[in-house]
């Protein structure tokens, strides 16, 4: 038998020490355990299973998952060998056995819970470990039962775009691995003539823009190559806009060109990294939830239906500026809705914003609905200079009046945190056409209040539009306890498929992408 076959962390001591010093190294992961409870061999030859299982650990990069951390190119090598004649004696074929079974965990759980800590990446998850799950347990259930293939299927996040995104990925690894195609992204698309390409201009780069359009599958492939930038190749950009969050004019601008020049390698990175996401946020724990995606600048409002996740409600949302007031990434409880809230501006935004603007307008004051609220609770509505030095100082607050200016508008969604987010309405709805919508102070602004509180208040059916909406117009703040609190996930996906089975992604607009990949690519050494 010959050692130099073996690749992975037992090639190079293998091919120095021979098959048991391979076997030492295997010895190192698990535990030997005893002939007759082996999983993977029979008769000092590999099961059915066995094979299987490597081919499991081989395809990781289905998952997003590096097969590398699972030494799936050696566990097939000594399966291999093994195969091919070799034999062992027993306690070796007992650590190889256990080296399989380890590899196999773990490879589960990363699955299952994800490779990285949330909280290490800007996420304030919990880590998802009491839902039951036990990787060592299940693995050998699923051997004993037959049905290792299917187990590892379903050991998969519940999570309603995981499947979707994972057959993403299988496109876009064929798209990268393909020569002629990835080719295409070999070099940039040349310079606009202007600013922005608008339809019906010359540019250099139309022809090139074209084939990266069909490969993309955004442009048919039959489409004649044009000599103009107008045509089937405009509506073949406006479709890729819409796929990445960005205006679906047609109008080839820098954030539409820098999408277009990412390459399937860099998708086939950024799909992965956005499933690995999906591993540790919040599943539904009940029979609805809303979900915000903060980088597509969309909430969605969820409803098991046959034990399946169903949108009920879509709407665009406001965000907070990636600049310098960026809303956290979070699970909480929604407990009550505010009708006709007043708005308590946050200290910081007081200080540095609102307080130097009286100053330099004291008649925004009075047009803005602001008055002063002392700790013991007493109201002040006179502007003077002693009571902003007060705000200053933290011994005053500034609140503003509920009424047509207010900056929360007429609801406000409440899920206590300790960013003190919420969901809320807003006086300038036109921001909602905007592509882009990172603009507030770190709260979600909704661009359907009504209905987003229909949703809520589905179990409290006294609450029906007409009532919802007189008591958001009444200007009196009046606060409403919900019978049942509601999940609220803040979550982050660049990557997401769409129910019409479009893949969208979009911009990285905090760097949470950029961040968890370089912690995944900054993990130690992998631990039993």
């Amino acid at each position: 038998m010959s050692f130099r076959c073996f690749t992975g962390r037992y090639g190079e001591r293998a091919a120095r020490a021979g098959l048991f010093g391979v076997l030492v190294v295997l010895a190192a992961w698990s535990a030997a355990v005893s002939a007759q409870d082996l999983l993977w061999f029979e008769g000092g030859r590999p099961r059915v299973a066995a094979w299987q299982a490597v081919d499991i650990l081989q395809n990781a990069a289905d998952d997003g998952l590096e097969p590398e951390d699972y030494d799936a190119a050696g566990l097939r090598n000594v399966l291999t060998a093994l195969e091919g004649g070799a034999s062992l004696p027993e306690a070796d074929l007992a650590a190889l056995d256990g080296a399989v079974t380890t590899a196999l965990r773990r490879f589960l759980a990363d699955l299952h819970f994800g490779r990285i800590d949330p909280r290490s990446v800007h996420a304030n998850f919990a880590l998802p470990r009491s839902n039951g799950f036990d990787p060592a347990a299940y693995l050998r259930n699923a051997v004993a039962a037959g049905r290792l293939r299917e187990a590892v299927r379903e050991a998969e996040p519940a999570q309603p775009f995981y499947a979707g995104l994972r057959r993403a990925l299988v496109r876009y690894r064929e798209l990268a691995d393909d020569p002629p195609r990835s080719a295409l992204w070999a070099r940039a698309l040349p310079p606009l003539p202007h600013r922005k390409l608008q339809p019906g201009e010359a540019w250099a780069g139309t022809s090139l823009l074209a084939e990266r359009l069909m490969a993309l599958g955004d442009l048919p492939a039959t489409t004649p190559m044009p000599q103009r930038y107008e045509g089937a190749v405009v509506d073949g950009v406006r479709a890729f806009q819409a796929r990445h969050g960005l205006a679906a004019d047609g109008v080839i601008g820098r954030e539409t060109l820098v999408q277009l020049d990412l390459s399937p390698a860099a998708r086939v990175r950024q799909i992965g990294l956005n499933l690995e996401r999906l591993r540790w946020t919040p599943l539904m724990k009940g029979p609805r939830m809303i979900v915000v995606n903060v980088p597509e600048f969309v909430l969605r409002a969820y409803e098991l239906q046959g034990g399946v996740p169903a949108v009920k409600v879509r709407m665009k949302v406001i965000v907070g500026k990636a600049l310098d007031t960026r809303t956290p990434i979070f699970a909480e409880e929604m407990r009550f809705i505010e009708f006709s809230p007043f708005w308590n501006v946050p200290p910081s935004i007081a200080q540095a914003e609102v307080v130097p603007r009286l100053k330099r307008e004291p008649a925004w004051f009075g047009k803005q609905g602001f008055e002063f609220v002392a700790g013991d609770g007493r109201v002040l509505t006179n502007l003077s200079n002693d009571n902003l030095e007060a705000v200053l100082r933290g011994q005053l607050r500034i609140r503003q009046r509920p009424g047509p200016k207010n900056a929360l508008g007429d609801i406000k969604f409440v899920f206590p945190n300790n960013d003190n987010i919420y969901l809320h309405h807003t006086p300038a709805p036109q921001l909602f056409a905007r592509w882009r919508r990172d603009f507030s102070h770190g709260c979600i602004r909704v661009e359907g209040p009504v209905a987003l509180a229909r949703f809520v208040l589905q179990a409290q059916p006294d609450w029906d539009e007409a009532r919802i909406r007189e008591a958001m117009d009444k200007g009196k703040s009046a606060t409403l306890r919900l019978r049942e609190p509601l999940p609220v996930v803040i979550a982050y996906n660049t990557a997401l498929q769409q129910a019409d089975g479009r893949v969208s992604f979009f911009p990285d607009i905090y760097g949470h992408d950029a961040l968890l990949d370089e912690a995944l690519r900054k993990r130690g050494p992998r631990k039993n």
